[in-house]
């Protein structure tokens, strides 16, 4: 099925054709409206007129995830804020959100690049989408909203959590797809099977899931479990949330050349590398007005192909997410980084200067526990122990945006390292 068969099945050279007169187009837009960008390609020693086409594209500089937070809260925008009509944020590693905003028309593309998605992998107005993520500031639940409603099929916006009514709500309402993180998945397996409960009682034949590491082992363990179709979807809150999915053929992820230029890029030297290099995906958007990103660096490992696609679709493609060129981790498709953490513990004078971040699954969810040293062995109370390890979670949760377990130590526990300090042990297995 396609959603807009002249744009999914461009030929090849007229699809780089737009591509190069969308980027110069970008290019003028971001400089004249930017004032980031103007000082970014002045400091570059840049002139966007003289960018030609895609062949200069490993001219430009990179921007960052940094470049959002320096420049909080709307200091990248190329639109005044009256022309905003919705603003989405992700937490910072201070606690302090990135900020993105979207016109009118970045909702629009938004909404049709995951219309597109969801039509390759066999959503159709005969469905009833129960969307699990979060609503909110996350763009999760909101993207998945707009686009199936725009397709035509039923939305059941229950959020994320509360399995028991989603159970409930997925049996009455009798929901065919459900839109959530993988481990919720399983999750939502385990309390079917826990609670006397049977697949068989459900008309659920799809998952689109994401926000989180996963694998094909994964996918397997919930298709056989469940007896449904489980897709792989991506997206990053900067890039406006969900965007991109696998079609049915499974063979990767289709990214819509029309509206986003993707690159893959040696982490450690920025250059470029060819189809099969696995390398971190770089993102340039070629519709965003509010907050057009140029060689947006996403942290994410991958590889990508441009052959067309057993379905038909000839935009390129990219391989499931294999990790991160970064430190950041991601719990129940939540971004979190360890700053974040540190940030938030160096504010508490009873707690020391090291820390441990484990990550494991229980029941198929991420759990994640913080080992933390006393500052000194004073706290002896039981009671005055439990006392601070529950003011650091919620301390911790306000800032992270999701709940971790704090383990409180005595001082000397924690090993110590010679070279660069491991703070993470994620023992989880996806």
């Amino acid at each position: 099925m396609f959603w807009n068969p002249s744009i999914e099945k461009m030929p090849v050279q007229d699809l780089k054709e737009m591509q190069d007169r969308k980027l110069k187009a970008l290019l003028h837009h971001a400089y004249t409206n930017s004032s980031f960008y103007r000082k970014r390609f002045k400091e570059a020693e840049i002139n966007p007129w003289d960018i030609k086409g895609l062949e200069d594209l490993p001219k430009l500089p990179f921007t960052q995830k940094q470049d959002l937070r320096d420049s909080y809260p709307t200091g990248m925008f190329a639109v005044p804020t009256s022309q905003v009509v919705r603003f989405h944020a992700s937490s910072g590693t201070t606690g302090k959100p990135t900020v993105v905003g979207y016109t009118e028309n970045d909702i629009r593309c938004w909404v049709d690049s995951l219309c597109r998605a969801l039509n390759s992998c066999g959503v159709t107005n005969n469905d009833i989408m129960q969307i699990a993520y979060g609503y909110g500031l996350f763009t999760g639940g909101l993207g998945f909203h707009y686009a199936a409603e725009k397709l035509g099929a039923s939305v059941i916006p229950v959020s994320a959590g509360n399995t028991q009514r989603q159970v409930e709500l997925m049996r009455d309402l009798k929901a065919t797809v459900i839109a959530c993180t993988p481990s919720y998945m399983l999750y939502i397996a385990d309390f079917i099977q826990e609670n006397g409960y049977d697949f068989s009682e459900t008309l659920l034949r799809m998952g689109i899931f994401g926000a989180e590491p996963w694998s094909e082992e994964t996918r397997k363990r919930i298709e056989d479990r469940t007896g449904i179709d489980a897709y792989d979807v991506y997206g990053t809150s900067e890039l406006s949330g969900p965007l991109f999915t696998e079609c049915t053929e499974k063979a990767g992820i289709h990214i819509w050349g029309d509206y986003f230029l993707i690159e893959i890029i040696d982490p450690e030297t920025g250059e470029q590398l060819g189809e099969g290099e696995r390398g971190e995906l770089v993102v340039t958007t070629l519709s965003k007005e509010a907050l057009p990103l140029i060689r947006w660096r996403t942290g994410d490992i991958t590889s990508f192909t441009e052959e067309k696609c057993s379905c038909g679709r000839t935009h390129p493609r990219i391989s499931r997410i294999m990790g991160r060129s970064d430190d950041m981790i991601i719990v129940r498709g939540v971004n979190v980084f360890p700053s974040q953490i540190e940030h938030v513990l160096m504010q508490i004078p009873d707690v020391g200067e090291h820390y441990m971040i484990y990550l494991d699954r229980e029941k198929e969810l991420d759990v994640m526990t913080i080992q933390i040293e006393l500052k000194d062995a004073t706290i002896d109370r039981v009671s005055d122990v439990l006392k601070l390890e529950k003011s650091i979670a919620e301390k911790l949760k306000s800032v992270l945006n999701v709940w971790a377990k704090v383990e409180l130590v005595n001082p000397g526990t924690i090993q110590r390292f010679e070279g660069k300090a491991k703070r993470v042990v994620d023992r989880r297995k996806i």
